[in-house]
């Protein structure tokens, strides 16, 4: 057990930026400790993104390749997995905190007879196994965890820790896979998505999020403005969902989803914990709400005390001139 693995999470056929912060936070480590850094990408054309990690560091990249992971199915992916540690024996196993790797996590643990820490915003080794923090309680609190074996698997908050490169020539190597008919209980027919939902929100740079604020279809179009000239993500709340005006996909926060962009712009928001417990991740935070008192502003790095019909649009056009230069 000289290994940290990390499984290297794949969607729509491109590798998910926050298995590479995961990836390169293990190499951190596996640095630190003497231990060998290792990627793991379970895809139907795993082989042509084996080459993706490689600018990260790992010293072998294992592939699990077949039609069975055209999409996320938990059976194959799940002994897929299991039979992967079962030949490598890592040392840990860490997964980025994906909807995909939350699937499976309780079940590999199970399966491997292994403690887990799920959703980590950060860990280190130690000498009988992980310690760290993750947030409980919708981020309100952070509880210091440890668990101690042989091997020991977490998953990791997506933009706990940057990427880092340490590009190297990696080991490649092909691990076998067969799975029948009878193991692969669930078959999708057909997968639906969200006709708004353009850029993803777990990958996003930047992400404009709409809260109550957004009252009308005025708001909603300075909303989708401000987010194309940003090349940018569109979030909500959730009262913009339940209410309709926006899809649940969309929906940021303790029940909807967690992002981590390098720039998160809140349009009248008023940052109560459940929205926050999604976004607080973010590298720099910019709130746009008319309340000064609004708790968003607690922690924003800049703050726009103001009504956003009259503050968006000379925004939206000082940024479409600096784009213009």
């Amino acid at each position: 057990m000289n290994t940290i693995l990390t499984y290297i999470s794949v969607s729509d056929g491109k590798i998910k930026r926050s298995s590479l912060e995961v990836l390169s936070k293990c190499r951190l480590e596996a640095e630190k400790n003497g231990l060998k850094t290792a990627a793991l990408i379970v895809d139907e054309n795993a082989s042509s993104l084996a080459e993706k990690v490689r600018p990260y560091g790992p010293s072998e990249v294992y592939i699990v390749e077949g039609s069975e992971f055209k999409n996320h199915l938990n059976s194959p992916v799940l002994k897929a997995v299991s039979g992967a540690m079962n030949t490598i024996q890592p040392k840990v196993m860490a997964f980025a905190s994906t909807e995909n790797s939350k699937d499976i996590l309780g079940a590999l643990a199970a399966n491997q007879n292994a403690p887990a820490l799920p959703d980590m915003s950060e860990f280190e080794l130690t000498d009988k196994g992980v310690k760290g923090k993750r947030p409980v309680m919708a981020a309100k609190i952070i509880s210091r965890v440890e668990a101690v074996g042989d091997p020991v698997i977490i998953s990791v908050r997506s933009g706990s820790y940057d990427l880092i490169e340490s590009p190297s020539e990696p080991q490649i190597k092909k691990l076998d896979f067969t799975v029948t008919e009878k193991e692969i209980k669930t078959t999708i027919r057909e997968i639906l998505t969200a006709a708004g939902d353009k850029v993803d929100l777990s990958e996003a740079q930047t992400i404009v999020a709409a809260g109550r604020g957004v009252r009308d279809e005025e708001g909603r179009k300075l909303i989708d403005e401000l987010a194309t000239v940003l090349n940018a993500g569109i979030g909500a709340s959730r009262a913009l969902t339940e209410s309709g005006v926006y899809d649940p996909s969309l929906q940021i926060g303790q029940t909807g989803k967690v992002v981590s962009p390098q720039l998160y712009i809140a349009v009248g928001i008023s940052g109560a914990i459940q929205h926050t417990a999604g976004m607080a991740n973010s590298k720099v935070i910019v709130a746009v709400n008319k309340d000064p008192d609004a708790p968003i502003f607690d922690i924003t790095d800049y703050g726009i005390v103001g009504d956003l019909y009259k503050v968006l649009p000379p925004f939206i056009e000082e940024l479409k001139k600096l784009k213009s230069n």
